[in-house]
């Protein structure tokens, strides 16, 4: 006898053609999810071991800062000490153009104290030259 009915022609297990292409689908679809399921997993595994080196080096990062902190906090107490330094050298400089005036003004009255010395010194000489004492 002849088979009658539609669509199950050729196959011997009852699935239509529109079912079996729907099958194949499926199937296509879950060995592509498969297979981004494992990508993301080396995604994700790759990115751990970044996340690890990356967490290594920001600490170094991290002792970095801290130094730095600590070597700004020195200059900035170095830099207040000059600042205090130059002020004190300020201070000092002052005095010292304070006693170089006074001692420019004794130097000056010890020479107008000896300019007369220097004339009776040199009325001297001439004398004696003219005495024949020098020579």
């Amino acid at each position: 006898m002849a088979e009658t009915g539609t669509g199950n022609r050729g196959s011997g297990d009852g699935v239509r053609p529109a079912e079996r292409q729907r099958i194949k689908k499926l199937a296509q679809a879950a060995l592509n999810a498969d297979v981004t399921v494992d990508q993301v997993e080396a995604i994700l595994t790759d990115l751990g071991d970044v996340l690890v080196d990356m967490n290594k080096t920001i600490g170094g990062l991290d002792g970095a800062i801290d130094t730095l902190d600590g070597t700004l906090s020195r200059l900035s107490g170095t830099l207040d000490q000059v600042d205090s330094t130059v002020v004190t050298m300020g201070d000092v400089v002052d005095r010292l153009e304070r006693v170089v005036s006074r001692v420019e003004i004794l130097v000056g009255i010890g020479e107008a104290a000896l300019r007369p010395l220097g004339a009776l010194e040199s009325a001297g000489r001439g004398v004696a030259a003219r005495l024949g004492l020098l020579r």
